[in-house]
């Protein structure tokens, strides 16, 4: 700063033609003016780069009041400052202070144009507001600020996968295995994104690698093995649900899943186990009602299989499957006339429903 405005100084004399401005104001005197100024703008140095540290300490440490703190007093000495712009936006957005944090991170924004992490971070405010559109628009211009960071593409990526855009988000997160391979939960995201868009195959490849970095990253193995059952590759599904059943054994999710392949395999005895069990946790899964139904009927046992159907049509009224399986099932058990009536409540709610796109069948992951 000093030599700033000795720079100042010197260009302004250098123009000045009045002898008598150089008679009034003597060379002695404008150095006196200089070291004024120069002590001021040390003094200011001394006082901010203290504060500076304290709140970047601060937020090293997770104690994002204490930073906000420290910058927020830097940021009325010196408003222009730009790391304190940064940690006031950044300390307000840890803290959940998101109406502050959006006003500070918009008048950084005028101000530093081309910061890519100002950019970032007020995305992150409006993703927590739930202005995702504005959230898009931010982490997109971080984007090309910085193509080489993770996090950026990470987070747009999270941003995206919240409003279903699978596609997009899929390209986010290749962007972001590329630039950290050993990123296992960015590889199980970029599964998910890829199962979601009728690309199992390469979902298996993503879930494989997050595996390989972490053994035992969570629910890993299920997400593999729901990838391998969208494919028909159920004794490969039921495998990895069997690992996954070892580290979460009352997950009702992976419980299900498992019965539902076994269904499938034509294991309808360990399905039935595994769907009751799903149940117990969950009463409100309909699938898992109509699976052990349809588990109990192939089984031999129709008298048991009404109850769970009646459940299941009881939960998900609006679902035309349960009512086909219950007319089988009352036809069998002689009950013609209620099981007539089940298949003409079948065709109705299945003409009532509209055409699907043709994308893989199951739950969205």
């Amino acid at each position: 700063m000093r030599f700033a405005i000795v720079r100042a100084w010197n260009s302004w004399i250098r123009r000045s033609n009045d002898r008598f401005f150089w008679r009034k104001f003597p060379v002695a005197t404008l150095l006196a003016w200089i070291l004024v100024f120069s002590g001021t703008g040390l003094a200011q140095d001394q006082r901010l780069q203290p504060l500076l540290e304290e709140g970047q300490r601060a937020i090293e440490a997770g104690d994002f009041a204490r930073a906000a703190h420290a910058f927020e007093q830097v940021h009325h000495l010196a408003p222009e400052n730009q790391q304190a712009n940064r940690g006031l936006l950044l300390s307000y957005l840890q803290e959940g202070r998101l109406a502050e944090a959006e006003q500070v991170g918009q008048a950084a924004i005028s101000r530093w144009q081309k910061d890519s992490e100002l950019h970032h971070w007020l995305g992150l405010v409006y993703f927590k507001q739930h202005r995702n559109d504005l959230a898009v628009s931010q982490l997109k211009q971080a984007q090309s600020l910085d193509a080489m960071s993770f996090d950026i593409h990470f987070d747009l990526a999270l941003v995206l996968l919240s409003d279903d855009k699978y596609p997009d988000a899929a390209n986010a997160l290749e962007k972001a295995v590329k630039i950290d391979p050993k990123a296992a939960l960015a590889h199980v995201l970029l599964g998910r994104a890829y199962q979601n868009t009728n690309r199992s195959t390469q979902a298996v490849e993503q879930f494989q690698a997050a595996l390989k970095i972490d053994p035992v990253f969570p629910l890993g193995h299920y997400h593999l093995g729901f990838a391998y059952a969208s494919l028909g590759r159920n004794d490969e599904a039921i495998a990895e649900y069997e690992k996954e059943l070892q580290h979460g054994p009352n997950n009702p999710t992976v419980l299900y899943q498992m019965g539902h392949c076994q269904v499938a395999a034509g294991d309808w005895k360990s399905a039935v186990i595994h769907l009751k069990r799903a149940i117990e946790i969950d009463p409100q899964n309909a699938d898992a009602s109509y699976d052990l139904g349809k588990a109990l009927f192939l089984q031999g046992d129709a008298d048991a299989a009404v109850p769970p159907l009646r459940r299941a049509i009881e939960l998900k009224p609006s679902d035309p499957t349960p009512h086909y399986q219950l007319a089988r099932v009352l036809e069998k058990l002689g009950n013609k006339e209620e099981g007539k009536r089940e298949f003409e409540t079948f065709y109705a709610l299945k003409k009532a429903q509209p055409v699907t796109g043709g994308m893989a069948s199951g739950p969205v992951q």
